[in-house]
């Protein structure tokens, strides 16, 4: 989901929640960020039946750590960021972005697809 640069994620995170619950029933976790805490761990499990689970980095870390399924999220964005178009905020519309966002995601997906796979033998 692309919104608009003055929509804050917190606010643009309930929407797309309930989105994305309406649309797969059998979700029941939701991984976030440790910027997503507050009402919307309460909406989610309250409204939407979602248990949000905020991956938190610990307090007593130095320098960079992996936090284990934040870099999942991290790693998907880089490869979204090697289609040139999304390296520079081009689009006039968030439709538009977020078209770029799809056709950018499937183009990443087809390949994999079509990669030949090393035989097993």
């Amino acid at each position: 989901m692309v919104t608009a640069a003055d929509i804050g994620d917190r606010a643009a995170a309930h929407v797309l929640l309930a989105q994305v619950a309406a649309a797969h029933h059998r979700l029941a976790l939701v991984w976030a960020d440790g910027g997503y805490t507050g009402s919307l761990v309460e909406y989610g499990l309250t409204v939407l039946a979602l248990v949000l689970a905020i991956v938190k980095r610990s307090d007593d870390m130095r320098g960079f750590v992996v936090l284990p399924k934040r870099w999942i999220v991290e790693r998907f964005f880089a490869h979204l960021m090697r289609s040139r178009r999304l390296v520079r905020d081009f689009e006039r519309s968030t439709g538009s972005a977020e078209a770029m966002v799809y056709l950018s995601a499937t183009m990443l997906m087809t390949r994999r697809l079509a990669r030949p796979r090393p035989s097993r033998a």
